[in-house]
């Protein structure tokens, strides 16, 4: 029988796993049920082809698998909206930030399978990274399943639960620091007189080409950067003042501050 999925939440990380199991075939769009309060994101799901319903219940009673797709500040009017719905026969994928598979179980009160997960932005574009964290009741073929619907948009790596919030600063926020970063170099060139959008254009491919020589090189991180300077040349130039200024120190602790709040939000 082929399992009928559920979205209960209908933003941009919804939408990213909708369209990479259309886009890819895994299921058919009938077999995907959504729901969301807001009217508009429904409608566009429509258009997909996806089954939309009038209630978060409905696509309880109406699914084999639930993706919990909404803010962790909701997670609790939510689950008690729909405990009365739930046994164990219903398995639930988490995608939000420090949100533990038993706080939802307890919140359900029901031992379901389950699948906490921590995907990231660049899903939309089918380049995600997503760390899983299974339940220990949840059987290998439903696992082997959900982990498919990740790896249709990018890499999946799977974790114990211990470090599930700690892994939220590596992937799940991570891509912010990127963009900072990014933005800081363009502007930057644009104080200089440089074109902001090709100065970007050049920012971006070598974001892309040093993604590449981390992947793909060999290399570990200390050996791409000695690679790149020379004694006493520019690159090593501007090293000195990101050690100056604890850049890497600094990335650090926001890592820190970043599971510190996903911790908080678990409580």
């Amino acid at each position: 029988m082929e399992r009928i999925i559920g979205f209960i939440g209908a933003g941009n990380m919804a939408t990213a796993i909708i369209d990479g199991l259309l886009r890819n075939k895994t299921v058919a769009p009938q077999n995907i049920n959504v729901f969301d309060i807001n009217e508009e994101q429904l409608k566009k799901m429509a258009e997909k082809g996806v089954r939309t319903e009038k209630t978060a219940v409905s696509v309880v009673e109406n699914s084999h698998i639930i993706v919990l797709a909404v803010k962790p500040q909701n997670y609790q009017d939510v689950l008690g909206g729909i405990k009365k719905s739930v046994d164990e026969s219903k398995i639930f994928v988490s995608i939000a930030a420090g949100i533990s598979i038993s706080s939802v179980q307890t919140a359900l009160g029901c031992k379901c399978p389950m699948v906490r997960v921590m995907p990231n932005t660049p899903l939309l574009l089918g380049k995600g990274a997503s760390a899983l964290c299974p339940s220990e009741n949840i059987s290998q073929e439903d696992f082997a399943l959900i982990k498919n619907m990740f790896a249709l948009n990018g890499t999946v790596e799977v974790f114990t639960e211990n470090h599930m919030n700690q892994i939220i600063s590596v992937n799940g926020s991570s891509p912010a620091y990127v963009y900072l970063f990014a933005k800081a170099m363009a502007d930057y060139a644009q104080e200089c007189g440089i074109d902001y959008n090709s100065a970007l254009n050049l920012i971006v491919t070598t974001l892309e080409g040093s993604a590449a020589m981390l992947k793909d090189s060999g290399d570990t991180p200390d050996t791409l950067i000695k690679k790149v300077s020379s004694p006493g040349g520019t690159t090593v130039a501007a090293l000195n003042t990101l050690e100056e200024y604890k850049f890497y120190e600094g990335i650090k602790e926001a890592m820190r501050s970043c599971t510190k709040r996903a911790e908080e939000l678990g409580k």
